[in-house]
């Protein structure tokens, strides 16, 4: 679905951050950038640029570390190939890889220095321009029609500002996330009034743990520009995003659909059984492996 119109900003860009080593996929990650390893056969970082473009977002900024350019290059014309598969008369293969070059007007932003999520996001501010946009964190691939960048959108087009995805959470890893407390609960939209990165149980405002996709006001980067430390001595977007209460609008969506964390093995196992359950024979490869 499109970014319908509406009396809010339409929507146009979204930020991508994808720093990291990868750590907890070497020795694959020597090599490979993490947002370059598949679920199945396509790769973490494509989900994401998907998701946004099917969301109504034209140009995206991927934020990444020196070095990982091929995580860019990945959405690019691949002229090689391209003339190779038109040689073949492979004319649907073909289609596909002009259509991956076609999702979006892609930049890249460099993040020299690891100093945290709301750093990463910070890089891009020229890229903004001032507007309200969206981020995503390719590691959570989040499969669902509407999408959970569509879902946010529907709710910024009735209330404008900052919406946060969030999913309940289990209390044993409620310290590991953003958490938001709320003030007026709906059934699946709730006004935010309080954000804590990384709480313990007891000073979590909820179980309302937030899951990496939001829409943000332009604002934020004030915040950010400040370069505030919070939770593990980084720069945290939650903090960025709670230095709004009082001034602009925060909800919390709670996100349908599948959701796994393929920022660890996992989690990408989980999600490529996932995927290919929808298909018949991949679906029977599964069952069979299972059975063995």
């Amino acid at each position: 679905m499109s970014n319908l119109p509406s009396d809010k900003p339409v929507i146009t860009k979204a930020v991508i951050p994808v720093g990291g080593l990868g750590t907890r996929f070497l020795p694959a990650t020597r090599t490979i950038p993490k947002p370059l390893l598949p679920v199945l056969n396509v790769p973490v970082i494509e989900y994401a640029v998907r998701e946004a473009a099917a969301a109504g977002i034209t140009d995206i900024a991927i934020v990444m570390s020196p070095g990982m350019e091929s995580v860019a290059d990945y959405f690019g014309n691949q002229t090689i190939l391209e003339r190779e598969l038109k040689a073949r008369g492979r004319d649907e293969l073909l289609e596909a890889q002009l259509e991956i070059a076609s999702l979006a007007n892609i930049m890249t932003v460099y993040q020299h220095e690891p100093k945290g999520p709301g750093h990463a996001i910070l890089q891009a501010r020229d890229f903004c321009e001032g507007e309200p946009f969206v981020t995503l964190f390719p590691d959570d691939v989040i499969i669902n029609d509407p999408s959970a960048t569509e879902q946010l959108m529907q709710v910024y087009r009735e209330h404008g500002g900052s919406v946060i995805a969030v999913s309940p959470t289990a209390n044993e890893i409620i310290h590991t996330k953003g958490v938001v407390g709320v003030c007026t609960r709906g059934s699946d939209v709730h006004e935010v009034d309080s954000l804590v990165e990384k709480p313990t149980l007891e000073d979590a405002p909820s179980n309302l743990g937030i899951v990496a996709r939001y829409i943000l006001d332009n604002e934020v980067f004030e915040y950010l520009s400040k370069k505030h430390t919070g939770a593990n001595g980084e720069i945290q977007i939650t903090d960025a995003i709670a230095s709004l209460l009082g001034n602009s609008p925060i909800h919390a969506r709670e996100i349908s659909g599948f959701h796994a964390d393929t920022g660890n093995p996992g989690g990408m196992l989980q999600a490529a059984i996932h995927v290919a359950k929808q298909d018949p024979a991949m679906a029977e490869i599964v069952r069979t492996a299972i059975a063995d």
